[in-house]
């Protein structure tokens, strides 16, 4: 049976250097945690008992809670009952955004079909809700983690000063939005982080984590590790959070590279906790100090990101291009194109209603205003719609308001469904996912993680799977999948 563990930095020096160290290729990652609740059942059933029960699928084929999928993803139950999904390495935005919308799919499933069950036993009213968002009515968060490849000249201090203030403010396009019973907020998490950059991961919860793990060669490169970001429905605030975020590393590491300004010099915050809790409160004209001693908004601030990244991509315009080709969602222009109509949108309207049909804190609030139009809107009825609208499993709105065009979807179904099985094209990712394939259907034990790719019995074999843009393995690698065929071909009996 597959057994997980943690890669960390193990074998990680004298790795060959990469073949993308002096472009803008990159790797991209998500890591969503999801809420969970039971209602209308006959007797108590708390969320960790149901956790148990959507992952004994899981447990039934590999006797864990954890394992890695054939799409090259990684699915767990995480500590305080949060099944988690993290998706395989991607090269482009889209390609992790399907990845992401593959997560919602697989949770999903496993969430209905632990339903059925639960429902023989309950009563039929047990209804499972699983929630993608940050915070539920008690005060617990959970998080959506972003990961970035960068190149290991952006020192810490830049990440701290150039782009934190612009994840930041990227909230006002990309916040998941949330209303708590009283005022609507921007975002979910920013009542629940309290420091900037940190390696800390108990303590307390930093807006960018720096946990050295870079699952990657680490002459050359470091693991971002984001912790800022919201859980988006909106599948354009997922696109563009990446994509966006992505762009600016482009420029930093170009500066590094180079040692030239980057044009972000200027944007330091004075207290970043503080604007981020101003962000949430009043959105695009927040009120935001400066380290320079002179304030902004996020609204301007995310304008002079936005123009220092126009400057940088008509001097580097086929290169930042390339690290976007394949990309199944958007172009190069495309991103440049939504992130200069979403600030000028806001600009003319700070409540967000011409990015309603995108932005899930715009969406939500157009709604609610519909509704209030209505009449008078008990504020209980707008906190429930608000988790209703982040229920992939039992809620109806999201879906309502994608079906009825008041929210944009950018993955089809089959598209969807492909990525379910499918890892993201030009990644280790497709290694990872053939070997898991290959060692479902055999009768051997195995265990993986995301740079190590272990057979322990019939016979014993063990590959590493160091640079995350090689998809195609090395002999090694191949040897790996005919021991494993070779083990099916003997037609073995073997408990795994």
């Amino acid at each position: 049976m597959p057994q997980l563990h943690d890669s960390g930095n193990r074998g990680r020096v004298g790795a060959r250097p990469s073949a993308h160290l002096d472009d803008f290729a990159r790797i991209f990652g998500i890591e969503t945690e999801y809420g969970l609740s039971v209602t209308g059942a006959s007797r108590p059933c708390d969320a960790g008992q149901v956790a148990m029960m959507m992952f004994q699928p899981i447990m039934q084929r590999v006797r864990a809670t954890n394992t890695y999928l054939t799409n090259g993803s990684r699915l767990y139950l995480d500590v305080g009952a949060h099944p988690e999904y993290a998706t395989a390495e991607a090269r482009t935005p889209g390609d992790a955004t399907l990845a992401d919308a593959a997560g919602e799919h697989i949770m999903r499933d496993l969430a209905l079909d632990a339903q059925r069950r639960l429902r023989a036993t309950l009563g039929q009213g047990a209804t499972i809700h699983l929630f993608k968002n940050n915070a539920d009515s008690a005060g617990h968060s959970f998080g959506c983690h972003e990961n970035y490849l960068v190149r290991r000249g952006v020192a810490l201090g830049q990440i701290e000063t150039q782009l934190l203030p612009f994840l930041i403010t990227r909230q006002i396009l990309t916040g998941a939005g949330r209303f708590d019973g009283v005022r609507w907020h921007v975002t979910q998490r920013a009542a629940f982080v309290d420091e900037t950059v940190s390696s800390a991961t108990t303590r307390s919860r930093p807006m960018i984590n720096t946990r050295d793990e870079p699952h990657a060669d680490p002459e050359s490169f470091r693991r971002l590790h984001v912790i800022i970001g919201d859980s988006n429905r909106s599948q354009w605030a997922t696109t563009m959070k990446l994509a966006t975020t992505h762009l600016v590393l482009c420029l930093m590491e170009w500066g590094a590279r180079h040692g030239e300004e980057t044009g972000l010099e200027s944007i330091a915050l004075a207290d970043p906790v503080e604007a981020n809790l101003a962000v949430d409160a009043d959105g695009p004209r927040a009120a935001l100090r400066l380290a320079d001693g002179t304030t902004t908004t996020p609204l301007a601030l995310q304008r002079r990101v936005l123009g220092a990244v126009l400057r940088f991509v008509r001097m580097r315009r086929d290169e930042v291009a390339a690290s976007l080709d394949g990309d199944p969602l958007m172009t190069l222009d495309d991103v440049l194109g939504e992130w200069e109509r979403g600030i000028e949108t806001l600009a003319y309207d700070d409540e967000g209603a011409g990015l309603a049909d995108r932005a899930d804190w715009a969406c939500k609030r157009r709604f609610a205003a519909r509704l209030a139009a209505r009449g008078a809107v008990d504020p209980m009825r707008l906190a429930q719609l608000d988790l209703d609208y982040h229920d992939i499993a039992s809620g109806a709105l999201f879906a309502s308001l994608t079906r009825h065009g008041m929210m944009r979807a950018l993955c089809d179904d089959a598209r969807i469904e492909r990525a379910v099985t499918t890892p993201p094209a030009g990644t280790r990712a497709v290694l990872r996912g053939a070997f898991v394939a290959h060692a479902e259907a055999a009768p051997v034990a195995w265990s993986c993680d995301w740079t190590q790719l272990r057979l322990t019995a019939p016979v014993k074999d063990d590959v590493m799977i160091l640079d995350p843009f090689d998809a195609v393995g090395d002999e090694r690698y191949a040897r790996l999948l005919a021991l494993i065929d070779g083990a099916c071909g003997t037609g073995a009996d073997m408990a795994v």
